[in-house]
């Protein structure tokens, strides 16, 4: 899952993107309302978590342009504790929930995982398909009541394509969520991801669709 952290304080921003990829997300961070317009209209994330009092644009308009753009992504905004009207005018604009500042990093993991699943209509942090479960929350996988061991990049990559199941996923796409900016894969990293995935599963449950991609049915 990747996810767009729209920050201008340095410290903060990477406390939330530090938080973030423990958490097994891949964490883009940008510091102006300029930069987040553009990357969020330009690149494919499945969340944001948006200052709204940001330098050169501010977070209100930015989350009102990708409204009025048609980006439905799930948006989380900070705001100052004690400013109720700019919660408010967040909701009002397009937010799917609002976190005040200062935060504990778990209640923004939680709040951030809940609307990915309501944007997806998981009612959990529980994800199942084919006897497999991925709890998001824990990052953990079980088969058969017996957890399995897979490496950072491996539960990236299944927790995605559980989150879309039913869809096919392109190696392309997969790419840009389980992998972050600076860690450009290799033209046959996906294949060996999925190939060491599917090992570990010991189970059928990730198709390939030649030409088009992967599929988890259910």
């Amino acid at each position: 899952m990747r996810l767009l952290v729209v920050e201008d304080e340095p410290a903060i921003a990477a406390d939330i993107a530090a938080a973030l990829e423990r958490a097994g997300y891949v964490a883009d961070v940008v510091r102006d309302g300029e930069d987040a317009w553009f990357q969020a209209e330009t690149e494919a994330y499945d969340g944001i978590v948006l200052d709204l009092g940001l330098p050169r644009l501010d977070g209100l308009t930015v989350l009102k342009r990708l409204r009025a753009a048609g980006v439905a992504v799930p948006v989380l905004i900070l705001t100052a504790r004690d400013s109720w009207s700019e919660r408010v005018a967040g909701i009002d604009a397009g937010a799917d929930d609002y976190l005040g500042k200062p935060f504990h990093s778990e209640e923004l993991l939680a709040r951030i995982g809940a609307i990915l699943r309501r944007a997806a209509g998981h009612a959990t942090p529980l994800l199942e398909a084919g006897g497999v479960s991925v709890d998001t929350r824990r990052m953990l996988v079980h088969l058969g009541g017996r957890q399995l061991a897979l490496t950072a990049l491996e539960f990236r990559a299944l927790r995605y394509l559980v989150h879309h199941k039913g869809r096919v996923i392109s190696q392309g796409e997969l790419a840009e969520h389980v992998y972050g900016q600076q860690e450009a894969p290799d033209s046959n990293a996906v294949e060996v991801l999925i190939g060491r995935l599917r090992r570990k599963l010991g189970v059928e449950l990730i198709v390939t669709r030649r030409g088009y991609g992967y599929l988890i049915d259910g």
